[in-house]
């Protein structure tokens, strides 16, 4: 079911540091695997897709809000491509809009539809401590952890779960992702502590 409108990706109330600094790692995730092919599920606002087309990469859109004018209108538990259709799967913020129950199915899908990459990121709730410094000569170091506090999740019309909420620690979501792909890479970055990275890889 649809939930986020296109009037919410608007520059001014979508787009912030945070979320320019997520966009960032999304795209040195995927240019380091080096894929011909990418489908991102969940189109969003396209800063990605486009700067991948700008770059000679084969970029597909799926999302199931037809507004959004993706390239293909789809569920991310029902997509309708055909078996490792390509290189890389992406999709950023996504599987959260899903009830937990169907957190599987989705992953089952997207490995389906991947030759062997997949790179997910998701809400990770809970305050953060964060330290910055910068010696002259010598590179800025950053440190940030973040401070458990499973408090119960709430749907909030978009949200029906995330990451360090009561019953939704990262090990339940980690060993769901270990029994499908391998995992190759995962943080949380510094300039967003809500969004928790994962890179993938089938098994």
């Amino acid at each position: 079911m649809k939930q986020v409108d296109k009037e919410a990706y608007q520059f001014e109330c979508y787009v912030g540091l945070d979320r320019w600094s997520s966009y960032y790692y999304q795209l040195r995730e995927i240019l380091a695997q080096k894929p011909g092919s990418v489908l991102e599920v969940g189109a969003g606002d396209r800063v990605v897709g486009n700067y991948l087309k700008d770059h000679s990469i084969a970029y597909t859109s799926a999302d199931i809000a037809e507004d959004l004018s993706p390239d293909v209108v789809a569920d991310v538990t029902a997509l309708s491509f055909a078996d490792n259709a390509f290189d890389l799967v992406c999709a950023f913020e996504v599987l959260e809009h899903l009830p937990f129950e169907k957190f599987e199915q989705a992953l089952r899908e997207l490995k389906r539809v991947s030759k062997r990459g997949i790179i997910i990121s998701l809400p990770h709730f809970g305050p953060s401590i964060k330290l910055s410094f910068k010696i002259p000569f010598l590179p800025e170091v950053h440190f940030a952890f973040k401070i458990p506090y499973p408090r119960r999740h709430v749907f909030n019309g978009q949200h029906y779960w995330e990451i360090g909420k009561r019953g939704y620690p990262v090990s339940r979501v980690r060993n769901i992702l270990e029994k499908y792909f391998l995992i190759e890479k995962e943080f949380v970055p510094f300039g967003n502590q809500y969004h928790h990275f994962f890179a993938l890889h089938k098994k």
